[in-house]
C-alpha cells in the first residue's frame, strides 16, 4: 500500500529517534534541511551523537554518504575531486575523478581545522551545486545536503568560518547534553547493539565494514573521506523525498506571516527602532538570505507537524536556528556575555505576532 509523504516522513522521524536518543531537536532540525534543500552547520562537544545522526539518515535513504574528516593540510581538489592522468591502450587521456563532495549526504567533520581555501571550495559548492574542474561543470545530486560539525572547544590551530561564509548555511544548530534519562537510554542502547555484535559474530561493525570503501589516489595515499552505501533494507527512495518537497513548497504562507518574518529579519538591522539596549548588541543584523532560510524552514516545519499552513509558533520554533550564524554582535555584547540567542530572544519579544 503507497504511503503519503507525510507519512512516510514520521514513520523516518520515528526510527532515527530510536536510534540517535535525547537528540530530538537535531534529528528535525535534518529533516527540515532536508525538506528546504539547505544545509545544517551543527556546533556542538563531540559524543553528542552528531555524527551518528547522519550516519542513521543515510541508512534510512536510498542514497549515498560521504564523510570528510577536515584537517589544515587537506586540499580543495580532496572535496570536489579532480582531473587524473589514466593510460590506456598506450595512450595518455586526463579524466574527472569525483571527490567525496558528489554525494547525497556530506558529512564535513570539523569544518574550522581546514584552511580557508578548501572552505571555499565546500561552501561554492553547496551554493551553486555544481563544482568546476579544467573548465568542465560536473552537476552535484538532485538530493544534496551538507552538514558541517565544528567543535566549540580546542580552537587553537582552527580556522573560524567568516561571517559571510556562516551565510550560506540554511541553519546553525546547536547540540547540548541530553537528559538524565536520555543518556540511560543511551547506555543500554549502546550495550544492546554489542550484546548484538556479539552474537552475531559483525553485526552493526561488520555491516558498517561492508559497505566502507576509502578511495586511494594514484600516488598511494588514502583520501580523506569514506564512501557509505546504506543498506537495502528498508530505505525511503529518493523520489519520496522529492514529492515531500514538492509538498513543502505548496505550504500556504499568508501575507501576514510574510511581514511577520521580514520584519524580524529587519529588526535585527533596525535594532534602535525596538530596544536603545538591542541596538548596542548588534554589529550587523541578519542578510534577506535569513528572511529566506525562515520562510523555507517555517514551511518544512508546518509540514512535519501536519499542518497545510504556516503558523507564527513555526517561525518562532527555528528562528534561532535560522538566525543565530547570521548576527554580528558587537564588542559590547560579546564583553558582557550577550550570545546571538540571547539578542534573537528579544527581537522575538520586541516584534509584534500577527
Amino acid at each position: 500500500m503507497q504511503i503519503s509523504p507525510i507519512d512516510a516522513f514520521a514513520a523516518l522521524r520515528d526510527r532515527l529517534l530510536a536510534n540517535v536518543i535525547g537528540q530530538s531537536v537535531l534529528v528535525d532540525r535534518l529533516l527540515i534541511g532536508l525538506l528546504a534543500n539547505g544545509h545544517l552547520l551543527v556546533e556542538g562537544l563531540p559524543g553528542l551523537a552528531k555524527t551518528r545522526a547522519v550516519k542513521s539518515l543515510a541508512r534510512e535513504l536510498d542514497g549515498k554518504l560521504s564523510r570528510v574528516q577536515f584537517t589544515p593540510d587537506l586540499l580543495p581538489s580532496d572535496i570536489t575531486g579532480a582531473e587524473i592522468y589514466h593510460q590506456e591502450d598506450g595512450r595518455g587521456m586526463f579524466r574527472f575523478e569525483p571527490g567525496p563532495i558528489f554525494a547525497n549526504l556530506v558529512l564535513a567533520d570539523e569544518i574550522n581545522r581546514a584552511p580557508a581555501k578548501v572552505q571555499a571550495a565546500l561552501l561554492e559548492a553547496m551554493e551553486e551545486r555544481q563544482v568546476t574542474v579544467a573548465g568542465t561543470t560536473h552537476l552535484l545530486p538532485e538530493i544534496f545536503l551538507v552538514m558541517a560539525t565544528q567543535n566549540p572547544i580546542e580552537q587553537e590551530g582552527t580556522y573560524p568560518l567568516p561571517e559571510a561564509q556562516m551565510d550560506r548555511f540554511l541553519m546553525h544548530v546547536k547540540v547540548d547534553y541530553p537528559t538524565h534519562a536520555a543518556e540511560i537510554d543511551i547506555v543500554r542502547l549502546v550495550r544492546s547493539e554489542e550484546a548484538g555484535n556479539s552474537s552475531v559474530g559483525a553485526g552493526r561493525s561488520g555491516e558498517f565494514a561492508a559497505h566502507c570503501a576509502v578511495p586511494v589516489q594514484p600516488d598511494g595515499c588514502a583520501k580523506p573521506s569514506v564512501q557509505i552505501t546504506p543498506s537495502l533494507a528498508q530505505t525511503m527512495p529518493q523520489s519520496e523525498v522529492l514529492a515531500a518537497r514538492d509538498a513543502v513548497r505548496k505550504i500556504h504562507v499568508a501575507p501576514a506571516i510574510d511581514s511577520y518574518i521580514v520584519t524580524l529579519v529587519q529588526a535585527t538591522r533596525n535594532a534602535k527602532s525596538y530596544s536603545a539596549e538591542l541596538a548596542t548588541w548588534i554589529e550587523f543584523g541578519a542578510s534577506p538570505r535569513g528572511a529566506l532560510g525562515l520562510d523555507k524552514c517555517a514551511r518544512a516545519h508546518a509540514w512535519l507537524a501536519g499542518r497545510d499552513h504556516v503558523t507564527p509558533d513555526d517561525v518562532q520554533a527555528i528562528a534561532h536556528d535560522v538566525l543565530r550564524h547570521r548576527l554580528v554582535l558587537s564588542y559590547e555584547a560579546s564583553a558582557a556575555g550577550i550570545t546571538a540567542d540571547r539578542v534573537i530572544d528579544e527581537v522575538l519579544k520586541h516584534v509584534a505576532v500577527v
